[in-house]
């Protein structure tokens, strides 16, 4: 499965369950980690943890297991390590705090459409 197809079905996802304020960046030729992080906010605890398994649940349709979740039912931050693919859902607060989007600022931030 290529980085563009694990991206596309987690912004499916993402947007499914609502998630807010979605970034998406290219990293190619930049991270030799991931060729795409994305980064999102939920409006709680609990939307975070849908958005979360919904992005799960759209990898197992695609057949797609070489995924890594980190964090736990507490967080208020949930990392999904897809390979290609690295996304981050945040609560609004979380997201405020960690700044994690300054890591990627020599990346393309991808425009994406918008619901």
């Amino acid at each position: 499965m290529t980085s563009k197809e694990i991206l596309a079905f987690t912004l499916k996802a993402i947007s499914d369950k609502h998630g807010e304020d979605t970034a998406a960046y290219d990293m190619q030729g930049y991270s030799i980690l991931a060729d795409y992080y994305v980064v999102t906010s939920a409006g709680s605890n609990r939307q975070l943890h849908a958005i979360a398994n919904a992005i799960i649940d759209e990898a197992h349709q695609a057949k797609f297991n070489n995924y890594r979740v980190e964090g736990s039912s507490e967080s208020n931050w949930l990392l999904l390590d897809l390979g290609d693919v690295v996304v981050n859902v945040f609560t609004e607060e979380a997201r405020d705090f960690y700044n994690v989007e300054k890591l990627w600022t020599n990346g393309k931030k991808l425009e994406l459409e918008e619901d």
